[in-house]
């Protein structure tokens, strides 16, 4: 999908203030390119893998919170176990699927915009920097239902809508390809072309459908008022090389290093710019 470069830079800017993701073990039926197995990892074995690699005690307090609900308000209960839930395993086993599979749920019970958009733009952020598959799309299919439900909620939210269509983007179930999402994209961009979230997704649904002159007019656009969206630079840089035009992604990545403070992808960028000229 994208080079080894962008998903270093995207685990530095994006992964190192999330939790790290935990990945299911892969089965002999599974291959590295996606197939249709793979690409339908069920929400229980998520996380079944995350719990298994508790401690005990861990695993023992998970168990007894997961069966605690009795009798009575069960809806309050479950809003406040999902909470519970969530932010154990973000505070204590650092592990972003349930977390974020737990503020979903409680999100949903809660039936707010705000707290169902949260859930929904943590997955979108957090599956960029994502290199398995079958993973990235689970997170697509939980980010595509929050923003359903929050569509539900109040439907004329646009950044709602471009999160569904970037849900798609990332292989969503709900559309046939890619570019059913850069549609529902485009219809808020063209009443708003200043959107600059559209702007952004549909340069980066350009990349991934192979549009790189389109992705890179979009991305532009998204720098041209954002210099400092170090995202959308290196994503430019990708875009610009794509269309074999190294010069120019070059200049682009040349640019993105000034924002970079880690030296291993300072190397790497270096070593790309190297390798373009």
């Amino acid at each position: 999908m994208f080079s080894g470069l962008v998903l270093l830079l995207s685990l530095y800017f994006l992964g190192r203030t999330k939790p790290n993701t935990a990945r299911p073990p892969a089965s002999s039926a599974q291959s590295q390119t996606g197939d249709s197995h793979e690409e339908h990892l069920e929400t229980e074995k998520i996380l079944a893998t995350a719990k298994s690699r508790l401690s005990p005690g861990q695993q023992a307090w998970v168990s007894a919170k997961e069966n605690s609900i009795t009798r009575g308000d069960v809806n309050t209960q479950k809003i406040k176990l999902y909470n519970e839930l969530a932010y154990f395993w973000k505070d204590s086993a650092h592990v972003f699927e349930p977390f974020a599979y737990y503020l979903g749920e409680k999100s949903k019970l809660e039936n707010s915009e705000k707290s169902l958009t949260f859930a929904a733009h943590l997955y979108l952020k957090q599956l960029k920097s994502v290199d398995q598959h079958a993973l990235q799309v689970w997170m697509a299919d939980q980010a595509a239902d929050l923003f359903r439900h929050a569509l539900q909620v109040n439907p004329d939210n646009d950044s709602s809508k471009i999160g569904l269509g970037s849900s798609y983007i990332f292989g969503a179930h709900g559309a046939s390809t890619p570019m059913e999402g850069i549609q529902k994209i485009l219809e808020v961009v063209k009443k708003d072309s200043t959107n600059l979230y559209g702007q952004f997704m549909l340069g980066y649904g350009g990349i991934m459908t192979g549009q790189y002159d389109k992705a890179i007019e979009r991305l532009h656009t998204v720098v041209k008022m954002e210099p400092d969206n170090v995202e959308a630079i290196f994503l430019l840089a990708e875009a610009y090389e794509r269309h074999g035009e190294n010069a120019k992604a070059a200049e682009w990545y040349e640019a993105g290093k000034k924002f970079v403070q880690n030296p291993d992808a300072i190397q790497a960028i270096d070593k790309r710019i190297k390798e373009l000229k």
